[in-house]
């Protein structure tokens, strides 16, 4: 039980896939601009990394046992696809969910965390509730920097920020502060 208290933690916290990894940083730069939008992108980048979660360890236990060269083209063509199967029965179960994600979950099927994801939990050789706690780790880290990002984000809108300054290169020296600000939990959670 401790051991999957920190497979959490170190994926949300230390290992943190958009602050220290770096991936998936097309929503973190282009859906936080607003608090509520990001923490839908978050829930939505939850969601889908349990589904991948599940396939991916049903892909190396019982499908790649003896052709692991074909992970990675099998990682992406089930997450896509199973993707594409968990939209259409949103939209078909419930239409009021569809239309909150609304582009969110297209979206996650391009980003490069879910893929990473899959390969990360693969070369870890994490089981079944192994990975489902990474997965719900990565989700919780990438969730806590999308509404971190956004509230950031929004708070400089009301500041005087000089022109030069102002949007891209601002949101990249806003992300380098919270990627060390991050890598200081490293140290915070070091055993002996």
């Amino acid at each position: 039980m401790d051991n999957l208290f920190w497979i959490f933690i170190s994926a949300m916290v230390i290992n943190n896939f958009t602050l220290s990894y770096f991936l998936g940083l097309c929503p973190f730069f282009g859906v936080s601009n607003k608090i509520a939008t990001a923490f839908r992108m978050g829930l939505a980048n939850i969601f889908v990394l349990v589904i991948t979660a599940l396939c991916s360890w049903v892909l190396n236990t019982f499908i790649l046992l003896h052709a692991p060269y074909l992970r990675l083209i099998s990682f992406i063509i089930v997450i896509a696809s199973s993707v594409q199967f968990v939209e259409m029965a949103v939209k078909k179960l419930s239409p009021a969910l569809f239309k909150a994600l609304g582009i969110f979950l297209p979206l996650i099927t391009t980003n490069c965390a879910i893929l990473g994801f899959a390969l990360f939990a693969t070369n870890k050789g994490y089981g079944l509730i192994e990975g489902l706690i990474y997965a719900l780790g990565a989700g919780a880290g990438l969730t806590l920097a999308l509404v971190i990002m956004a509230g950031i984000r929004e708070e400089t809108k009301i500041l005087d920020i000089p022109e030069v300054i102002q949007g891209t290169a601002l949101n990249m020296i806003i992300a380098g502060i919270l990627s060390m600000a991050f890598m200081g939990f490293a140290g915070l959670f070091i055993t002996s």
